[in-house]
């Protein structure tokens, strides 16, 4: 014992390890659910407040276009006539200071003429009569009533676009507007997303309509300036949902959202750098750290105290553990620690005391042996107790097994040969079963209940069931072929089943059983009663687990007593020991 010592500088080291990962692995774990949880969480809240705002902008860059179309729409109310129109030159230079973006206005008859064009930066004209019946904005806007063309830049700079509406009736005309999009950059430079995120606009074509810088903007179309932010809008087409990364003109990580406008057919798109985005999850991180840094000094303060503690009265219990093992059962531990310590060491105190009591607990095993089958009583022997045999649900093999025709045999041989007969059958049955590590639960008349995998567990249950009833086929089809030359007509069957089923012992004080309660166990005995002389059948569980490592006949569902649907049933091949010479 002495060689086998354990030696205080190792304990102190495992119980320092020890004690230390107690303390970081929960922090540790801690601080990354956190994290993680808070990532999900703020991920949600990002896409939810860029979402709300790209909806937000589109809703009132749209409203800004509603808004002009439904004043050029007064234009385009009543029919023309030969006569030059003042009271429409009126209305539309009225337009054109209601509305500061209006550039110009041009109104077209029922025939498609140019009637009036006013404008803010050209000369005004009335009644140039100029055919634009096959002009796009006409066209467009008789098929269609109101239309939008691509959006254009005025010397290369100012982005405009074209609206034209017409009126209910051919003969109303249609009116044609130049609106000058620059003053949609109230709209978008209003928009802020936490400290440094915006919105910005684009067209189908993906050029920029609107940005809070309007340098930009009368950037016109350069491709140079344009790329970051086609590459932003085509990343949130190609997800379409929710908000996605991407980056902006100085190759740092953003997070984009993009809501649509209907008429034109722009996009609205808002990003916000991720570094922003997510400083909330950043900063907890940086948090985390520090805590799982001051846990990890704590933690080794106090386990570097608690092992050392500890590493004394452990070495008490060694020895006295030595001391007792040799028989000193007059030796006491003396440690008074006031924790588990010292109660461990009042538990090897109170062994001694218990030792007396061996006895009678194997004279109890011992009753056990009489009605318990033989491996279960040597493993209650073995744990020292009986609670093994206590009620609990696990999963178990029943196999049932009778002989065929005994009734019939029992009626007319003598007591004597059916003694005879029952007494080889059993001696046979009784070899294999204790063989194969199962249990006999009951036997009545010529029938024989075991459990395989319960009480005592087995590796491969289903497959040890197999082979315990193919065994016992054998042996009894060996008895059968002496019977035969006896005149005893007589065959046996063997069904199982495996599935859950409640086990433990039941009875009374006096006379206890070992047995199983469930479905598997009324299945394996109706299996039982259905296959005749020289069959196995077995259910599908078993047949599952089994089918690569013996050889199965299916024979389809059957129906089966107790049950509503059709069960598939299988039948276990096997060689006789005749068959196999």
């Amino acid at each position: 014992m002495t060689g086998g010592r354990l030696r205080p500088h190792g304990l102190f080291q495992k119980y320092f390890l020890v004690l230390f990962l107690a303390v970081v692995i929960p922090l540790t774990a801690n601080g990354l659910s956190e994290a993680w949880f808070g990532y999900r969480d703020q991920r949600a809240r990002l896409d939810q407040l860029l979402g709300v705002e790209a909806r937000s902008a589109a809703a009132r860059i749209q409203g800004f276009l509603d808004g002009i179309t439904g004043q050029l729409g007064w234009l385009v109310q009543l029919p023309w006539t030969e006569e030059p129109d003042e009271r429409r030159r009126i209305d539309a230079l009225r337009l054109l200071r209601q509305v500061p973006a209006i550039v110009s206005l041009t109104l077209v008859d029922g025939t498609g003429r140019e009637r009036l064009y006013v404008s803010r930066v050209g000369l005004n004209r009335t009644e140039s009569r100029t055919d634009r019946s096959t002009e796009a904005p006409v066209t467009g806007a008789r098929s269609a009533r109101i239309w939008y063309s691509e959006v254009s830049y005025y010397r290369g700079s100012e982005p405009y676009l074209t609206v034209a509406i017409s009126g209910n009736r051919p003969s109303v005309g249609v009116v044609v507007a130049e609106v000058n999009l620059k003053l949609i950059w109230d709209v978008i430079s209003a928009i802020r997303v936490g400290e440094t995120g915006f919105a910005f606009v684009m067209d189908r074509p993906s050029r920029l309509v609107a940005h809070p810088d309007i340098s930009l903007v009368l950037r016109g179309s350069d491709e140079a300036t344009l790329a970051p932010f086609q590459a932003a809008r085509q990343a949130v087409q190609s997800a379409n949902t929710g908000f996605v990364t991407s980056r902006d003109a100085e190759g740092s990580h953003i997070a984009v959202a993009a809501a649509p406008i209907a008429g034109p057919d722009w996009t609205v798109v808002v990003e916000q750098p991720l570094s922003e985005a997510f400083g909330p999850i950043y900063a907890a991180l940086w948090r985390t750290a520090a805590l799982l840094l001051g846990g990890a000094a704590f933690a080794s303060l106090l386990a570097f105290a608690l092992a050392r503690r500890m590493t004394e009265p452990i070495r008490l219990l060694e020895e006295g553990t030595e001391r007792i093992g040799a028989g000193q059962f007059e030796h006491r531990i003396e440690i008074r620690t006031g924790d588990e310590l010292q109660r461990l060491a009042d538990s090897f105190n109170a062994m001694v005391a218990e030792l007396a009591l061996s006895q009678e607990r194997q004279e109890r095993i011992a009753k056990l042996r009489r009605f318990l089958a033989p491996q279960v009583a040597q493993l209650v022997d073995h744990v020292g107790d009986d609670t093994l045999l206590e009620g609990h649900r696990t999963e178990v093999v029943v196999v049932f097994c009778d002989l065929r025709g005994f009734t019939a045999f029992s009626a007319r041989a003598t007591p004597e040969e059916v003694m005879s007969v029952l007494s080889e059958y059993y001696e046979a049955l009784g070899h294999i079963i204790t063989k194969y590590a199962a249990t006999l639960t009951s036997f009545s008349g010529d029938g024989l209940m075991v459990l395989v995998n319960a009480p005592v567990p087995v590796a491969e249950p289903a497959l040890r069931a197999v082979d315990l009833a193919v065994e016992m086929q054998r042996s009894v089809q060996e008895l059968i072929v002496d019977w035969q030359t006896r005149g005893h007509r007589i065959g046996f069957g063997v069904g199982l089943a495996m599935g859950p089923a409640t086990v433990g012992r039941i009875g009374y004080e006096s006379r206890f059983d070992y047995t199983a309660i469930g479905s598997v166990v009324n299945l394996a005995a109706r299996l039982c009663a259905a296959a005749a002389d020289r069959e196995i059948l077995t259910d599908a569980a078993v047949a599952d687990v089994v089918k690569d490592k013996c050889s199965l006949i299916p024979l389809g569902p059957r129906a089966i007593k107790g049950y509503e649907d059709e069960l598939p049933v299988f039948s276990i091949l096997f060689e006789s020991r005749s068959d196999a010479a």
